[in-house]
């Protein structure tokens, strides 16, 4: 049986407490419930944002995050051992150290929730995007499972973003590279392919795809792709990204781009230059009957 032996919970304490406004302070509300297909998501909402996810007992108690974390390594070691040859025993320092990062990724999600804040005029408060926002929770889970990915764990990984995207309609690979102050707006149909990398301070709007051009052979068997190769985009910083846009191969988008709606991209862009249609298709009017 597994048990968290870290000393991650102390960190996620200290952080909580360290909170302020405009993040969430208040221990005395209460949010509508929520429910899950999975025991990893709500215990990872609850561990990252104790205050929105009604868990505000982790907030000055220690043990009680202990507690959580031990629940959290648990799924993450069947999971794991799911995929595996090891014994779950022999996976305990692996998953050790996978919860010990999660004080880490939540001072990169809370960067991610400035970005939307600032990045969208409807936002409202960073509660509503830590509960609502599908692009957030998408990023949530993806920071998670590309430590899992890195950690050469990739079918649990894929699991976990497979969940994701049943539940936000964003697709992205647990082995995509994605920065900080990285907000995903809408989200709906969004795929991040797994090669691709995204800078700091990138903005994606809706239907956008950052994913292969082409897919090369294994030179042996004409039926088989070749894999574990470079096929997708590297997005730089302060990028961002319209809706409906395809941003296609290994190309280089370079550092204060725009890239306008419904663009087709599969060659670089040079930093700090837009890219957009030029020449929109007319449209015509007649009356109805």
């Amino acid at each position: 049986m597994y048990e968290y032996t870290g000393d991650a919970h102390e960190a996620l304490v200290d952080s909580y407490r360290a909170d302020d406004s405009p993040f969430p302070t208040d221990t005395s509300r209460t949010y509508p419930r929520r429910d899950f297909l999975r025991d990893e998501p709500l215990l990872l909402k609850q561990l990252l944002f104790p205050r929105c996810w009604n868990a505000t007992d982790l907030v000055d108690d220690p043990a009680e995050t202990r507690s959580r974390l031990t629940r959290l390594g648990t799924c993450i070691q069947k999971g794991i051992t799911a995929y595996s040859d090891r014994d779950a025993e022999d996976l305990i320092g692996t998953v050790d150290g996978i919860l010990d990062r999660l004080p880490t990724i939540r001072t990169a999600l809370k960067r991610d929730v400035e970005a939307a804040y600032k990045g969208d005029p409807a936002a409202k408060s960073y509660c509503e995007i830590i509960r609502s926002y599908p692009g957030f929770h998408a990023v949530l889970t993806h920071r998670v499972a590309h430590v899992l990915y890195e950690e050469g764990h990739v079918e649990y990984a894929r699991e976990l973003a497979e969940y994701s995207k049943t539940e936000t309609g964003i697709d992205i690979h647990p082995g995509a590279e994605i920065g900080e102050y990285v907000f995903i707006d809408h989200g709906t149909g969004v795929v991040i392919g797994e090669t691709a990398t995204v800078g700091d301070w990138v903005r994606i709007y809706q239907n956008v795809t950052l994913g292969a051009l082409h897919f090369e052979e294994e030179e042996d068997d004409s039926h088989m792709l070749k894999k574990d190769y470079k096929r997708h985009p590297d997005i730089g910083d302060h990028v961002v990204i319209g809706a409906g846009s395809n941003v296609l191969g290994p190309v280089d988008v370079g550092d204060h781009v725009s890239i306008g709606a419904n663009s087709w991209v599969t060659e670089d862009v040079p930093d700090d230059t837009s890219v957009f249609i030029s020449d929109h298709p007319d449209q015509e009017r007649k009356p109805n009957g």
